[in-house]
């Protein structure tokens, strides 16, 4: 669905370097996707979708979650790269079709991160989407 952002995304050494680790899946799998959603609309709720966010630029960690790395893999961590990478303007409130294409994105970006950390086991292991 969004074959044209991720190829581009991949073009950035930064952007790029993001990975899902197998703690990351392990975490997935038992909390499960239904639960990652909420955790990522909640992410992008409170932490970017105000005009103006508390510490913009600096509020999505690197680790800790795997929705953090899918923030920063995807350009959808903070104001500026919102407004870099997808366009979305700031200074001003996210409306709530913004911040279900980010929680889109972030979830199609962990579905393809599942996707090739599971490819070696695949019959071994089933999908967690």
């Amino acid at each position: 669905m969004y074959e044209y952002l991720f190829q581009k995304l991949k073009s950035s050494p930064f952007r790029s370097k993001f990975k899902l680790s197998s703690e990351d899946l392990i975490y997935i799998q038992k909390k499960g996707i239904d639960v990652i959603r909420q955790h990522a609309r909640d992410f992008v709720r409170t932490r970017l979708a105000p005009a103006f966010p508390s510490n913009d630029g600096k509020q999505t960690p690197m680790r800790g979650h795997p929705i953090f790395k899918a923030q920063h893999a995807t350009a959808c961590c903070c104001r500026g790269c919102l407004y870099k990478w997808h366009q979305i303007p700031q200074g001003r409130s996210l409306s709530t079709q913004e911040q279900d294409y980010i929680v889109d994105i972030l979830m199609q970006w962990l579905e393809l991160q599942t996707k090739q950390l599971s490819a070696p086991q695949k019959q071994n292991s089933s999908s967690v989407f």
